[in-house]
């Protein structure tokens, strides 16, 4: 049963220690490398949370089918973990909104590497039925740079294995650099030879070797703790796990973050978040195509904040666990926000609110990022209430009871 929750804030008097879930970009990609390396590596506090269940469960499934449910990433990852698997057949499934999201370019890509996938239903999309073989390198994949880089990285992981590796030629700007080099990163310390530069990337064969990993906390979680130290300065939070020199590309939450006021300081255990007035800017202009997952997070604070934003970078939004530009539009209107959508790519508002004649009820589409980031909006509007409040076990299962400890009261209903 989907559980509702109306939300009411209390400001805390003490000081909020936050846990933070580890990341499941990393973990996923931890998870597919040792896989491919053979299972000898011990993985050291790898996610707990849907999607990375479900690449674990896929990994270890033995059946002829697999079915990842929502979990995008481990759609993108294990189509072509299963396509070098040689003489493994899987049929590759997930969720009625997994089979609307595409993959023809990954496919095609496999395709040129001698995979062996067919589409069961539409062209273009999941279910997928693989016949796992032994890949042979063309001359180079080309790939354009604006396609996602869960596509790149895909390919990437399973290059090693190839006879001679893969050179992938990027056409165009690469927008999602950082998630590449965060994948070229990982691959280096499982033993890969790894060179990214704006046009290439190469990776020579040889496999990987085994090694003991341990995944950091998760910056993208981290985002919704910014985004309540902007809306209510006074709190003081202290974020566990994340440190200075992280791979992730969502880190730059910190520097996007004090263009809003909030200060990052690093210590020993994590983050400490200050606030100084005179950092705010008076509006925010943003290129976001290297971390499109602190969309909806960032948008909504600049609503609550009444700072007048364009936020471009958003191409891959309306293909996530839902329409994430569509809605981030309907549900900032019922908050009395009006952000205007500009094509495919731009989200613009010109800071302005009108006042709203009810409590909202925000729908969250089975998107996890969309109860997250709404959320906070109770520190402004009393008794929101988000829908489907369940949806957050996709990447961060506590986040309501961490929410509880720094002051949110939440009632069912």
């Amino acid at each position: 049963m989907k559980k509702n929750l109306k939300i009411t804030y209390m400001p805390p008097t003490r000081v909020v220690e936050v846990s933070l879930p580890a990341s499941k970009s990393l973990s996923n990609r931890a998870l597919v490398i040792n896989a491919l390396s053979g299972g000898g590596g011990i993985l050291h506090n790898t996610a707990d949370c849907d999607d990375t269940n479900a690449m674990l469960r896929a990994l270890a499934e033995e059946g002829d089918v697999v079915n990842i449910g929502a979990a995008g990433t481990a759609m993108r990852f294990l189509t072509a973990y299963f396509a070098q698997l040689e003489g493994r057949s899987v049929t590759l499934d997930g969720s009625e909104r997994m089979r609307h999201r595409p993959i023809g370019v990954l496919v095609d890509a496999l395709r040129q590497c001698g995979a062996h996938i067919e589409y069961v239903m539409q062209e273009g999309f999941p279910p997928l039925k693989i016949e796992g073989k032994r890949l042979e390198a063309p001359s180079a994949v080309r790939l354009k740079g604006d396609v996602s880089s869960q596509y790149v990285s895909a390919l990437m992981m399973i290059a090693p294995m190839i006879s001679g590796g893969l050179t992938i030629e990027v056409e165009g700007d690469m927008i999602s650099r950082p998630y590449v080099e965060m994948t070229a990163a990982m691959m280096r310390n499982f033993g890969a030879t790894v060179d990214v530069t704006d046009s290439h990337i190469r990776i020579s064969g040889g496999g990987y070797r085994d090694v003991d990993y341990a995944v950091e906390s998760d910056w993208s979680a981290a985002s919704y703790w910014y985004e309540i130290k902007a809306v209510a300065p006074q709190v003081d939070i202290i974020l566990k796990g994340l440190f200075a020199d992280s791979l992730q590309g969502d880190s730059r939450v910190a520097e996007i973050y004090r263009r809003m006021g909030v200060t990052t300081s690093f210590t020993p255990i994590g983050v400490v978040l200050g606030y100084d007035e005179s950092l705010r800017q008076k509006r925010l202009d943003i290129d976001l195509s290297g971390q499109p997952d602190l969309a909806q997070t960032i948008v909504v604070t600049a609503c609550l904040l009444g700072m007048p934003f364009e936020v471009s970078g958003l191409k891959t939004l309306r293909i996530k666990e839902t329409d994430r530009i569509a809605a981030l539009c309907s549900q900032l209107r019922k908050l009395g926000y009006m952000v205007e959508a500009v094509g495919d790519e731009i989200l613009r508002s010109d800071g302005k609110h009108i006042v709203i004649d009810e409590t909202p009820r925000i729908e969250t589409f089975d998107d996890h990022r969309m109860a997250m980031s709404f959320a906070p909006a109770a520190m402004v509007i009393p008794e929101l209430m988000v829908l489907d409040s369940g949806v957050v076990s996709k990447s961060y299962p506590n986040y309501w009871n961490h929410l509880r400890n720094a002051g949110f009261v939440m009632c069912e209903e």
